[in-house]
């Protein structure tokens, strides 16, 4: 799932060529986006859009030969004045009479062409890792340039870029290719980015479009070219880039009279690979252009600021919303006078909204994890970790917003409940801290699921593997960070080959907060008079069927609903409530006579804490809830879930709590029968704490 949507996708035509365009947001000046096609496509430029559109116009082209844009046949479709054309045809149909044009490798000398023959149309130029011939290329490309035509034997290496080798094995050169280009560790995310968006396209029209690029290939003719830009230019290029020496950028600022941006270590992709470096400094680059005005503003001397934090709850689900709510309820009993903001979406806002809390006007700008996440899911089959890769760009785009918010509210403390985009991308740029950060989570470590094999466990070490180096060059970044639980809950795993162990790692680098249930569940005196209060007679079998606020429990809903008549049969006193939460429509689910289907309900832990049943997906806060208020219950963790197929199920074995059943061979009928032999059961769960949130309000009031 996309950040953010295009505001208008369309095509022009040239000859018979269509190219496409998306627009994103309004104003003008204007950003144009060249990506460095057709080995790669508008795509490239996800982490930078929806925080620049934000801002600006944004104008994402997908030049021919690849994305949703013609493949034209023939070297002389790929010229340099059928690139320039395209690009100014795109800006005609999209009305852009000022533009700063951002451009990526070979697509630069299309960008400083731009400048230098339609001044008065390109105010601007970011050139990032420029593929012009300012100086010479490093060795590993003297062979291939040499030999590029030839019919070259089992080539390897830099030797794979060959136009015979592409018509026998593309696939191979973008493999090769993007692994060389793509240097900084952990990048794995990236690296198939880069590579399936090369495959978008063909070997002809990638052989096509390099021997057309036809760009100045002397350097006379590509200094004469830089020296013609009049117009400001912000050069961004890395020491460790394997496609186009850094000298080439550094020798384009000279000409140029621009700004270089030299990224130690970066390779040839930072705007992948750095996107919130690269995200500010084209933001910085055009507010010079422009003159951006001082902002109105209030200043406090810092003596009379009111102490004030800023809180991140996780939006997958709405347990960390109910936990957060404890936890702010008990900050402010230690600490009166603390102001607190939340910067949150759908479906946390529901909560905090019923509760009275403070959220961020900024919030509305987020991009919703929890629909990304709905996205993911297939029946009852959601893999969590890959659901979370492919949320980069939202975590960029998210990320983006909260640096703007915390930058300008002067907060003395972020808490930040799973908030992985702050923690990583504060990890990432350390330089971009404020403020003293709580990290709380109730799990530690990536696990593999068995049916992913070597790679899935080689793609969740190396995630662990950055997590554990963020932590260890970085410790300042978490001022404190708390896990939600015990030692005991933690998994007996490691994390990955040749990493440490997981409870060990954690013991020494977490406090424990205990779990937190945001809620004292009745005492058995109590039950007969919450259930009455609720509307439940004491001649009902109250069954709650609920699957947390994510979205993603449709599947399970329509089985359990299906079972229904046949529990009735067997439990002539059921009264069965499914909840269907707030991004299911409940009028959208099957029915029967006497069953109930609610959306929304608020506090919902009050009715889980006196049925006589519950029906759950695994997910952590509703099972706990049940195990704290010793109620008997259902789960079944969602398939390649590997949160709730490890950690949770871990922690609810510990606890001797619930029965854990496989939604795959649970049919209607098995499900009707765990109903009718667990309901009202007399249950011996170990006793869940109850001053979970009391103690993580503690370890955070010690920063304040």
């Amino acid at each position: 799932m996309r950040a953010r949507q295009p505001d208008r996708a369309d095509v022009v035509e040239r000859k018979g060529v269509k190219v496409a365009y998306e627009v994103v947001g309004t104003g003008e000046p204007g950003l144009l986006l060249i990506p460095a096609a057709p080995i790669s496509h508008a795509r490239s430029w996800k982490g930078l859009v929806p925080f620049l559109s934000r801002h600006f116009t944004v104008v994402t082209v997908d030049p021919r030969g690849n994305g949703p844009s013609d493949r034209p046949a023939g070297r002389a479709a790929y010229g340099p004045d059928e690139m320039l054309a395209d690009q100014l045809a795109v800006l005609d149909a999209v009305g852009l009479t000022r533009a700063i044009v951002v451009a990526h490798c070979h697509a630069v000398p299309w960008a400083l062409r731009l400048a230098a023959e339609h001044a008065d149309r390109v105010w601007g130029v970011v050139a990032i890792a420029p593929a012009v011939a300012l100086a010479p290329r490093d060795g590993h490309w003297a062979e291939p340039t040499e030999r590029w035509a030839d019919e070259v034997d089992n080539p390897t290496g830099w030797g794979l870029c060959n136009r015979h080798f592409w018509r026998q094995d593309y696939p191979a050169w973008p493999r090769f290719f993007f692994d060389q280009l793509l240097p900084e560790p952990h990048s794995t995310k990236q690296y198939e980015d880069a590579v399936s968006w090369a495959l978008e396209t063909d070997p002809e029209t990638m052989i096509a479009e390099r021997e057309g690029r036809d760009a100045p290939k002397d350097r006379h003719a590509a200094e004469a070219l830089c020296r013609s830009v009049r117009c400001p230019t912000l050069v961004i290029h890395g020491t460790d880039d394997r496609c186009q020496p850094v000298a080439r950028g550094q020798r384009l600022a000279e000409l140029t009279g621009g700004d270089l941006v030299v990224l130690e270590g970066a390779g040839h992709l930072p705007q992948g690979r750095e996107p919130v470096k690269v995200n500010r400094l084209v933001k910085a680059f055009v507010d010079r252009i422009e003159g951006e005005p001082m902002r109105r503003q209030v200043w406090t001397r810092s003596l009379r600021r009111p102490k004030r934090a800023l809180y991140l709850s996780s939006p997958i689900g709405l347990g960390h919303a109910r936990r957060d709510v404890a936890v702010v309820k008990e900050l402010k009993r230690l600490r009166p006078e603390l102001e607190v903001d939340w910067l949150a979406q759908h479906p946390v806002t529901s909560v905090l909204e019923a509760e009275g809390e403070r959220i961020h006007p900024a919030s509305a700008w987020l991009a919703n994890e929890s629909a990304h996440i709905a996205s993911e899911a297939c029946e009852h089959d959601l893999h969590c970790f890959q659901a979370l890769r492919r949320m980069d760009e939202i975590l960029v785009a998210n990320f983006m917003v909260f640096q703007e918010v915390v930058e300008e509210g002067l907060y003395d403390l972020v808490i930040g409940d799973e908030a992985w985009d702050v923690d990583h991308f504060w990890h990432e740029n350390p330089e971009l801290k404020r403020g003293d950060h709580v990290w709380l989570t109730d799990f530690v470590g990536y696990l593999p699921m068995p049916d992913g094999g070597e790679h899935e466990a080689f793609l969740t070490a190396d995630y662990n593997a950055e997590m554990i180096e963020h932590i260890a060059r970085y410790p300042r970044i978490r001022d404190s960070a708390i896990f939600v639980g015990n030692p005991d809950d933690i998994v007996p795993d490691t994390f990955g080959a040749d990493l440490p162990n997981i409870r060990d790692w954690t013991e020494t680098h977490f406090s424990f907060s205990g779990y937190i249930t945001g809620f004292t569940p009745p005492d058995p005196d109590e039950v007969p008079a919450v259930r009455a209060e609720l509307g439940y007679r004491d001649d009902e079998q109250v069954c709650v069927v609920a699957v947390g606020g994510s979205g993603v429990g449709r599947a399970l809903l329509e089985k359990v609903i299906a079972a229904y008549p046949l529990a009735k049969r067997l439990v002539p006193e059921l009264r069965m409530v499914v909840v269907a939460g707030p991004r299911i429509d409940p009028g959208s689910l099957p029915s029967h006579p006497g069953l109930e289907v609610h959306g929304y309900v608020n506090r919902l832990y009050r009715h889980l804490s006196v049925c006589d049943l519950a029906v759950a997906q695994g997910g952590l806060t509703t099972t706990m809830e049940l195990a704290a208020a010793k109620r008997p219950f259902l789960y079944f963790p969602l398939r390649h879930h590997f949160e709730q197929t490890f950690h949770v199920r871990h922690r609810l074995d510990r606890y001797g709590a619930g029965r854990c059943m496989d939604y795959a061979t649970s049919d209607p009928d098995l499900i009707a029968a765990a109903v009718g032999d667990h309901i009202g059961e007399a249950v011996a769960y170990r006793d869940v704490e109850t001053e979970g949130a009391a103690q993580a309000a503690r370890l955070i009031a010690e920063l304040l």
